[in-house]
Parts: C-alpha cells; sequence; structure tokens
C-alpha cells in the first residue's frame, strides 16, 4: 500500500518516523509530511498553539500539496491525532484513496461526505480527552451515513498519544496491539 502518514501537534517527531519505518518494514511505501516545515513541540498546547497560528486552511493546502503527487497511486491516508483529523478530510475528498487509518483522533464531516465503503480503522484510549464517548459515537454514525466501512477500538486506560514511546501518554501493551490490528488492516486492503 501506498500511506501518507501524518504528524500530531507535536510536529514530525522521531515516533512518527518510527511508526513510518514499521510500515515501511511491512512492505508498504510510506511518506510523512512535514505541515509544521520543521517545528516540533514538547507540550501538546505548544504544539496547538502554532497549528492555530498556522491556520486551519494553511494546514490543509500543505496536507493537500504533499499527498497530490502520489494520490493518483490510490493512497490510504493516516495520522496521529491532528494528523488523523487531517488524513480524514483527505481521504473523504480523494476518489481514488484506499483506505483510512486514524490513530488517536477524528474530524468533523461535511455534511455532503460521501465515499464507496471506505474502510476505516479508528485506534483511540477510552477514555480520551479529546475524543468523548458522545463524539465518538456521533462520528461513527455519520461516517456510516458517508458510506464508509469503520471499525473502532479502544483502549481502556491508554493516555490520548499513546503509540509514542516519548510521550507520558505512552502505554506499551495498547501501541503493540494497535501496530497488530492496524498491519492487519493495510494487509487486507
Amino acid at each position: 500500500m501506498n500511506i501518507m502518514l501524518f504528524h500530531s501537534t507535536y510536529g514530525l517527531r522521531p515516533a512518527v518516523e518510527a511508526a513510518a519505518d514499521r510500515l515501511r518494514g511491512a512492505g508498504h511505501e510510506v511518506w510523512t509530511p512535514d505541515l509544521f516545515e520543521g517545528r516540533t513541540f514538547d507540550t501538546v498546547e505548544e504544539g496547538m498553539a502554532h497549528r492555530d497560528e498556522i491556520g486551519k486552511d494553511e494546514l490543509l493546502k500543505r496536507a493537500v500539496l504533499a499527498a497530490a503527487p502520489y494520490s493518483d497511486r490510490g493512497l490510504v491516508y493516516a495520522g496521529f491525532s491532528f494528523g488523523a483529523a487531517t488524513a480524514q478530510t483527505l481521504a473523504l475528498g480523494d476518489e481514488k484513496a484506499k483506505g483510512l487509518l486514524l490513530l488517536h483522533g477524528t474530524s468533523d464531516l461535511a455534511a455532503n461526505a460521501s465515499v464507496d465503503e471506505l474502510p476505516v480503522q479508528l485506534h483511540v484510549a477510552e477514555p480520551d480527552p479529546f475524543e468523548t464517548d458522545d463524539w465518538l459515537t456521533a462520528w461513527y454514525l455519520q461516517m456510516g451515513r458517508a458510506g464508509a466501512d469503520v471499525e473502532v477500538y479502544r483502549y481502556a486506560g491508554a493516555g490520548h498519544l499513546y503509540t509514542d514511546p516519548d510521550l507520558p501518554d505512552y502505554d506499551e501493551e495498547a501501541a503493540e496491539a494497535t501496530w497488530r490490528v492496524a498491519l492487519g488492516f493495510l494487509e487486507s486492503l
């Protein structure tokens, strides 16, 4: 598979490159665009402030420009937290998208969003301060109405970005379970 993997608001940190290497090791071609142009952050608050300073429209433009040269290949869009929200937006707008792998995040859907049985897999902590139960229920229903084929995996007690070994949220057991399931999902596409 050809995978476009987007970073979280922490920026393009070593954990994102390590995830890309894990995916490459499983035989996938992976791109990791740097939407923050080299900036990384130590706290989610700093990263969110930078994200807001750049602005949603500019970040979406950067993501589209990063994916455009590869979209004819049929991409799987993937991302971590904010990057998952970015991946979701691009996947729902790309008729050639092969799949959507969401790690730690989702996004609003346009009212007219429509896909043809797009395979979607979400991995998220339970509870997650950024992905509440009510939100996830509404998101799941909206994705289904849009035509997506959605699987949701919850990890009790894990922190928000539990796959990043350099953050306090890290949960090795949940992270390894996530990667096992995610790699199986990618193989099925």
